[in-house]
């Protein structure tokens, strides 16, 4: 007998961690959190947005500057103080800018939802909620509103997070003749992504990859981080390779124990009341431990009825995903979505696009006009290699002949290592 169709979202597995994977930092990021920390809750002054009107933070705002929000940009940073509260900052201003709260709402992107062309389902073996891309399903031809969907879609992934997951899995689907986003529009998604989701994406899954796009992985392949490789999967049977439980994955062309059809009637109000309960019960319990910047969202998601704790303890041994002192993480995540979006772009063979950079390297700053391809293999060369940033005011890269040596990237971009 068939099992009955799934049509609503799942609700998260218990977290595979049992303690928190952050709770322990070494002296000095201790107290590089601690420098990042003061500077938005000075006790004399009230933290105000810098050359914004009325930028005194609300609640959103300091709920959002969670401990490991700040861990996250301190690692994107490279443990740079300096760096990280001007990233931070920048992000406060562009959440408010986007309207991330009050105008990316579930009304104003439900029109982009009804066919499941993105789609929340399941949990990969570490926790990690999964985002389904499915570009042939491709409804609109309204750029600005594709992009405020693709990050209430991200906004949604992290409320579906267990305590100590941080991570979002992708598993995107070529087949069926895909309809590729614009040039346009996958740059500004970058440029948001690396610029204002650090740390925040972790594997992607492709399959039924096409002839072009395959060609044109296989063309860049030689400028990208070995780590950024590692966590690019083409055609993977995701569940031998054991990186989903059969019954957290779909059966259509995943091969997973759930046979999914997306029915919008049914999906969106289950992933928007899902989504709405978790993040009211974690504000409410964030609200009891005082309401303050930097409590961990393992605290709140956690709470045990005791009082908040800000700090942490120091001179421990760190988990294993966990960025060492003075170390420069691997910029993996965002540049995963990179080459993965901008694949099929290049594939159609776009016109050439004028892409500043500012992403330098030992081999000197990438500049200049770059193809579609260029575009491509320079987000991933001038970010990845040799642990240099991923930078630059269009969020993606100059030529990868500009950027393949190593050393920090400039501007105002950069991406975070991730899990």
């Amino acid at each position: 007998m068939a099992s009955p169709k799934v049509t609503t979202v799942s609700p998260p597995p218990p977290s595979p961690y049992a303690e928190d994977p952050r709770a322990v930092l070494s002296e000095s990021e201790q107290r590089m959190y601690n420098e990042v920390l003061a500077h938005f809750t000075k006790e004399d002054l009230v933290y105000v947005i810098p050359n914004v009107e009325r930028g005194e933070l609300d609640e959103n705002e300091k709920f959002w500057l969670s401990r490991e929000c700040i861990l996250r940009y301190l690692r994107a940073s490279k443990w740079k103080v300096a760096t990280a509260i001007t990233r931070l900052e920048a992000t406060l201003k562009w959440r408010r800018e986007f309207g991330i709260i009050d105008v990316v709402t579930a009304k104003h992107v439900e029109p982009e939802a009804v066919t499941g062309k993105e789609i929340l389902f399941g949990f990969d073996v570490k926790g990690r909620p999964s985002f389904y891309m499915i570009p042939s399903r491709q409804n609109t031809d309204e750029p600005t509103r594709q992009i405020q969907f693709a990050f209430w879609m991200i906004e949604r992934c992290i409320d579906l997070m267990e305590p100590g997951v941080e991570n979002i899995g992708l598993l995107i689907n070529f087949a069926d003749k895909a309809k590729n986003p614009s040039l346009g529009v996958a740059r500004s998604v970058l440029s948001i992504l690396q610029e204002h989701y650090p740390e925040r994406l972790g594997l992607a899954h492709i399959i039924n990859v096409p002839f072009l796009v395959s060609a044109f992985f296989k063309v860049i392949s030689p400028f990208i981080d070995p780590v950024t490789r590692e966590k690019m999967k083409f055609n993977p049977n995701v569940i031998k390779d054991k990186f989903f439980e059969p019954n957290q994955v779909m059966k259509e062309w995943w091969g997973g124990d759930i046979d999914f059809e997306y029915v919008h009637a049914d999906y969106w109000p289950s992933i928007v009341n899902l989504c709405e309960e978790r993040n009211k019960k974690w504000r409410e319990t964030w609200k009891g431990l005082g309401s303050k910047i930097g409590i961990s969202e393992w605290e709140y998601k956690t709470h045990n009825g005791s009082s908040a704790k800000i700090d942490v303890v120091v001179n421990a041994p760190q988990p294993e995903e966990a960025v060492k002192s003075n170390t420069v993480p691997p910029v993996v995540a965002t540049d995963v979505v990179n080459v993965a979006v901008l694949a099929p772009i290049a594939a159609k063979g776009q016109p050439d696009a004028a892409v500043p950079s500012h992403s330098t390297s030992a081999g000197g700053e990438g500049h200049g006009t770059s193809t579609a391809v260029g575009i491509g293999a320079g987000a991933v060369a001038g970010g990845e290699a040799a642990g240099g940033d991923v930078s630059g005011d269009s969020g993606v890269a100059g030529d990868a002949g500009g950027d393949a040596g190593g050393g920090d990237g400039g501007g105002d971009g950069g991406g975070g290592g991730g899990e």
